[in-house]
C-alpha cells in the first residue's frame, strides 16, 4: 500500500513517509438549494486565492461540490493571486450580509482592517489552507488546512532516502523553488525543510540558491532556467510544489540536463501530473499535501454559524487523494 503522505518513485523504491476589483472573478450564483421547512439557507463567502496550480483546481472543486453537497449557497471569488482583489471580495461579501467569510490568504500579513471589518459587522471568518499574521487572534475562528512546517521536515527527511537510494556522495547543492513571497506554505516549507538541513546535514547540505517561481510551472521553468545559468552545479532541486517542479523539469531538459537522475528532485503536492513525471523518473519524491478541504470547511461553517466552539487550528484529514492521482497517471499499476 503506497503511503497517502509521502511517495518516492519505482526507481528509488516506496518509502512511507461594493463590488470586486474589475480585474477579479468572482461566482455569485448559488451552488445549494434553498432550504424548507423555515430553516435559512446557509450563505457562504469564499475566496479562492487563484488557479495558479492543479492543487489549487483540485482545492476549489472540493469547495464548489462540498457546498452543493451541504445545500449552502455559496458565493466564489477567485482574487487571481492579488492580495487586493481578496480584500475587495471580503468586503463584497460583507455588504451582502453573508453568514460566514473564507479565505485562503494570499499571503500572510495585511489583512487585520478589513478583518475588523467583518468582525464589526459580526459576521464570523474561517481561513482554509493558509494562515495570516494579526495583531488580535480574534479576528477569524479557526483555521482549516495543513501543517505547511511538516511538509518541509517530510521533504527533507524524504530527501534523504532519495540520496540514499541514488547512491549519491559527496556535497548536497540544492536548489529550492519557493512559493508566492510572504504566503504562508512558502515561508513555512522552506522553515521545516532548513529545520532538518541545519540539525542533521549542515555539514553537507547547503541551499545554494533560492528564489520564488509563484507556485506556478512558467516560474519554475523561468527561474530554474535562471538557476542552471548561475549554479550549473546543483545537483538536487527542492520545489513548494508539484506544478513548480514540472516547470523546472522542462529547463533541466533544455540545459541538457536529466531530471531525477543528473538533479535529484522532491517537491510537495501529489497531483496528477506530478505523478506522470515520477512514473518517467523525473521526479523523485513527492509529499503529500492534501487539497480536499470542501467537506470539513462546510461542517466547521456549519458549527460557527450554530455557535459551537470549534478548535482553533483543524487540521486537514488524511484522504485517498494521493491514490486517487497516482492511479488516474499510473493506471496499469496495483496499489
Amino acid at each position: 500500500m503506497l503511503s497517502r503522505r509521502n511517495f518516492l518513485t519505482a526507481a528509488v523504491g516506496v518509502a512511507a513517509a461594493g463590488g470586486l476589483a474589475a480585474c477579479a472573478k468572482e461566482d455569485d450564483s448559488s451552488t445549494g438549494s434553498s432550504s424548507t421547512g423555515g430553516t435559512k439557507t446557509i450563505t457562504l463567502g469564499f475566496s479562492q486565492v487563484g488557479s495558479e496550480s492543479g492543487w489549487r483546481s483540485a482545492n476549489t472543486t472540493s469547495v464548489k461540490d462540498a457546498a452543493k453537497e451541504a445545500g449552502y449557497n455559496l458565493k466564489f471569488s477567485d482574487a487571481q493571486q492579488k492580495q487586493e482583489n481578496q480584500i475587495s471580495a471580503i468586503r463584497n461579501y460583507i455588504a451582502q450580509k453573508v453568514d460566514v467569510i473564507a479565505f485562503s490568504p494570499v499571503v500572510v500579513t495585511g489583512w487585520d482592517a478589513v478583518l475588523k471589518e467583518a468582525k464589526a459587522a459580526k459576521i464570523p471568518v474561517v481561513l482554509t489552507d493558509r494562515s495570516v499574521e494579526t495583531s488580535d487572534d480574534s479576528l477569524y475562528v479557526t483555521l482549516v488546512g495543513s501543517d505547511f512546517t511538516d511538509e518541509g521536515r517530510r521533504a527533507a527527511k524524504i530527501l534523504e532516502k532519495v540520496l540514499t537510494k541514488a547512491g549519491h556522495k559527496g556535497a548536497v547543492k540544492i536548489a529550492q523553488l519557493e512559493g508566492t513571497t510572504g504566503a504562508a506554505p512558502a515561508i513555512e516549507r522552506a522553515k521545516g525543510f532548513k529545520e532538518i538541513m541545519d540539525a542533521e546535514h549542515k555539514a553537507d547540505w547547503k541551499i545554494v540558491v533560492s528564489q520564488t517561481g509563484d507556485f506556478t510551472r512558467a516560474g519554475g521553468k523561468q527561474v530554474m532556467a535562471a538557476f542552471l545559468q548561475s549554479n550549473p552545479d546543483v545537483n538536487v532541486l527542492f520545489a513548494h510544489n508539484d506544478d513548480m517542479a514540472i516547470g523546472a523539469i522542462q529547463a533541466i531538459e533544455a540545459a541538457g540536463k536529466k531530471p531525477g537522475t543528473d538533479i535529484l528532485i522532491v517537491s510537495i503536492d501529489g497531483v496528477k501530473d506530478g505523478f506522470v513525471a515520477m512514473s518517467e523518473g523525473k521526479i523523485n519524491a513527492i509529499v503529500e499535501c492534501n487539497p480536499l478541504l470542501g467537506p470539513q470547511l462546510m461542517d466547521v461553517v456549519k458549527k460557527v454559524k450554530d455557535g459551537e466552539t470549534v478548535e482553533r487550528w483543524i487540521k486537514t484529514e488524511e484522504s485517498d487523494f494521493m491514490q486517487d492521482q497516482a492511479k488516474a497517471a499510473l493506471p496499469s499499476r496495483k496499489y
